[in-house]
């Protein structure tokens, strides 16, 4: 190391890669007080003075030069880990007091690079959040994720400070479609499980803060795979005033779905466009357009199935003869405008106007014929597997015409003052949430020849020992039609502050969120105030060592589906949920083998009051649109990441959760989302002596979720849990061409980098489950769970090209 030595100095290191994520060698360092380069792991260190602004030069003879303006105090550390570009300059300005604001702010920074590496049967952000600590999903065909015990419904997601919503009437993953978030168009992204600040929104668990491309240059992405294929394109005009980046995707799951169990006619069409630009009115003034367009269409036909389950003593066996289809049809358009107008040096104004069209058809019509068996056992026999001895006959006809249309449109102002030390947000909106709902779904049951009633039905029926002459009933009917207009004023304060205490830095995070609304014919307004703190020290110790304590108050005014009871009944009194986060956390760094690393350690504990019950089926949720219920969830995380590849980032995440909740004084049971231990591993590695053939591994064990029980059933009497979820997804790629190689053939000159690779989905093809299906042994009238199995191995081969 070489540089300004003296007892005001400080240090500047890191690791210098490429956009491969290679560690470069021989990058020459350079400032007005000296310089370095850095060593065969690209790593360097660098000595400058402190208090004063500090220039330094990256540059190396195969990537164009970046440089980095900051000032640090006397006896720090700063880590800077600049990425090289072939054609792309960093000019990047820090200054020491802002160089751990993130976890200082309860946020998770995440490389959009990592998340286009990682494999899965849905690729994307959510994939790669199910790595992290105390965030699980049990189901690969889902986007959707649980966060610290809560429910899918608690998570915020804002691109480019612009909430994002989901589909109301989906019921399982495979109906989804592609998520909003397009990996090909994000730059940044940050995440919080807890703890977050008050210039988030009203959410109970986790907020999600995706930051869109603002091209420096034009240039275009296509990727191609059995599951589908996207297309990215960035452009900036000439004077850089005006830039924009477009993305087309679609997506075939046809490839997962029809490897379960269900033989099927499946035809998938799941498509979207999204466009986001900048337009530089002047200096101080600018605007950003954010459009999008998603057509999910689902037409499913099953055909037959057949599930061996039980123990090697008691083999059980069901098979099941379908007729009719399911057509599902989820169309979602949005637009958003946002203008920001710097109005002083230290004074920033935004005004954000956005709208959300969803129209959702759920229209099904399926007879299932079962037979409920004991499969043949003789090994070597002609008839292994088949089923030798019926003891359940039945048929299920279910039939749904299920019809939403939901508009949402918000308008925000937004402020951003900044005095010294200080900095004070603000903002204020209002949002109205207008939903047309019809549902009419109804299911009958026949076991032997013999319609099911309803459950819990008062009168007995005992045949065929006993006539009965009453009416003729499905088992479970909903047929409601609901208009709900929802209004909504919101508004958020918040202080931050950082200064000296003693030899040691504080921040300081203090605010309060007030949120009111009102629905349509109730008469009724309510109202929420949301108190929110937030402490970080980072002590003069040898360690690299940084706290964090947050508490604050967290409330979820209830959305359209959380007033709709599971009979479709609106009940528009209910409350906002309450929830009280307490929550202590550390950031130790590191370096281990010469390369960083780092350790971040919370653990947390939330007090819910106001609790909605629900029922979780697949990624269904049903509410009981009541506040009887009070619960609490308490747990920790630990994530160990770094370089344990030289020039890659990976990391390993253990968890541990306890919720459970007491719905009317009954007591307290887990709840739908109590996911107790949680292991996780994202590995990333090259060979070294061919660094352009990459592997990537994303491994997921999570014990299994309460659940499994009949949808109409009460919790508690059903305490089972599923099975563990287990899972291996597994890449590999090679990059055919080259970013760096100059010598190109003619064919293949306007092609800047081309992959090829092979993703493995499950790769030791564990059995998961996430549902059962329930069926009567007509003899016994015991009803058996029959496990619903997940996607079993897959293979995709998938390619990439840039221009």
């Amino acid at each position: 190391m070489t540089g300004f030595a003296s007892a005001q100095s400080a240090i500047i290191k890191g690791v210098v890669t490429s956009e491969n994520n290679f560690a470069v060698v021989g990058v020459n360092i350079i400032t007005n007080f000296g310089g370095t380069t850095t060593n065969n792991n690209g790593f360097y260190e660098l000595s400058v003075p402190s208090n004063q602004s500090v220039t330094i030069v990256f540059s190396h003879i195969s990537y164009k030069n970046a440089s980095l303006s900051l000032t640090l105090r006397p006896n720090e550390e700063y880590e800077f880990h600049p990425v090289l570009s072939e054609k792309i300059q960093q000019i990047g300005e820090v200054i020491v007091k802002k160089n751990r604001r993130k976890f200082v702010e309860g946020i998770q920074t995440i490389s959009p690079q990592t998340i286009r590496n990682l494999p899965g049967a849905n690729p994307g952000v959510e994939n790669l959040l199910t790595s992290l600590p105390g965030v699980n999903s049990n189901n690969e065909l889902s986007t959707q994720y649980a966060v610290r015990g809560g429910n899918y419904d608690e998570n915020l997601v804002y691109v480019n400070e612009i909430e994002m919503y989901r589909p109301f009437l989906v019921r399982s993953g495979q109906q989804e479609g592609l998520s909003f978030l397009n990996t090909g168009m994000i730059q940044n992204v940050s995440f919080s499980a807890g703890g977050f600040q008050s210039k988030y929104g009203d959410k109970l668990s986790s907020v999600l803060d995706i930051i869109y491309k603002k091209p420096l240059e034009s240039k275009a992405k296509a990727s191609l795979s059995l599951l589908g294929g996207s297309v990215t394109y960035e452009m900036v005009n000439t004077k850089n005033t005006l830039s924009g980046v477009t993305g087309v995707r679609y997506r075939d799951n046809s490839l997962l779905v029809n490897q379960k169990e269900t033989a099927t006619n499946f035809q998938p069409r799941f498509a979207d466009i999204q466009s986001f630009w900048t337009y530089k009115l002047n200096a101080k003034w600018s605007l950003n357009l954010l459009a999008s367009l998603s057509i999910n269409e689902y037409n499913y036909e099953p055909l037959t199935r057949k599930t061996n389950f039980g123990t090697l003593q008691e083999p059980r066996a069901l098979v099941v003869y379908y007729e009719g289809m399911e057509k599902d049809n989820y169309t979602t358009r949005s637009a958003a405008l946002k203008t920001t107008f710097k109005a002083a040096e230290n004074l920033t104004l935004k005004v954000i106007a956005s709208v959300y069209h969803t129209q959702e058809t759920e229209n099904f019509d399926i007879l299932a014929q079962y037979f409920l068996g004991e499969p043949s056992t003789d090994i070597g026999g002609e008839n292994l597997g088949d089923v030798e001895y019926t003891k359940g006959v039945g048929s299920q006809l279910t039939h749904a015409r299920n019809h939403l249309d939901g508009i949402i449109s918000k308008a925000a102002l937004k402020g951003i003052y900044r005095i010294g030390k200080h900095q004070i947000d603000g903002g204020i909106s209002f949002k109205r949430e207008n939903i047309k709902d019809r549902i009419v779904e109804w299911e009958v049951i026949d076991s032997a020849g013999f319609s099911l009633r309803p459950p819990n039905t008062a009168i007995q029926n005992d045949q065929p020992y006993t006539p009965f002459s009453g009416p003729l009933l499905a088992y479970q009917n909903v047929r409601a039609t609901n208009h709900s207009v929802i209004d909504r004023m919101e508004g958020y304060l918040q202080w931050s502050f950082q200064q000296d205490w003693g030899k040691h830095q504080v921040w300081y995070h203090a605010g309060i969120r007030t949120h009111q609304w009102s629905v349509s014919d109730s008469g009724n307004s309510h109202q929420v105030i949301s108190p929110r703190f937030q402490f970080a020290i980072k002590p003069q110790w040898k360690k690299d060592m940084l706290f964090r304590i947050a508490v604050g108050s967290y409330a979820q005014p209830p959305v359209y589906k959380e007033l709709r009871d599971q009979f479709g009944v609106l009940h528009p009194q209910v409350k906002a949920q309450q929830s009280w986060h307490y929550l202590l956390a550390n950031e130790y760094s590191f370096l281990l083998w010469d390369r960083p690393f780092k350790l971040i350690s919370e653990a947390y504990y939330k007090s819910l009051t106001r609790v909605n019950p629900y029922t979780l089926e697949n990624v269904r949720i049903r509410y009981a649109a009541q506040n009887n219920a009070v619960a609490f969830a308490t747990g920790f995380d630990i994530r160990l990441n770094g370089e344990f590849v030289p020039g890659t980032e990976s990391w390993i995440s253990i968890g541990y959760l306890n919720t459970q909740e007491n719905i009317d004084q009954k007591g307290y049971i887990p709840r739908p989302t109590d996911q107790r231990l949680k292991f996780a591993m994202l590995f990333q590695d090259y060979v070294p002596k061919m660094p352009n053939l990459k592997m990537n591994l994303n491994l997921i064990y999570n014990t299994g979720l309460p659940g499994g029980s009949p949808s109409y059933a009460d919790s508690y009497q059903y305490l089972q849990r599923l099975r563990d979820y287990k899972r291996v997804d597994m890449g590999m790629s090679y990059v055919l061409i080259d970013p760096n190689n100059t010598q190109k053939k003619k064919l293949f000159k306007n092609i800047r980098e081309m992959t090829v690779g092979v993703e493995i989905f499950n790769v030791f093809d564990v059995q998961n489950s996430i549902t059962n299906t329930w069926v009567r042994d007509v003899y016994t009238k015991q009803q058996f769970g029959i496990p619903n199995y997940m996607t079993p191995r897959v293979f995709n081969i998938k390619t990439t090209l840039k221009f």
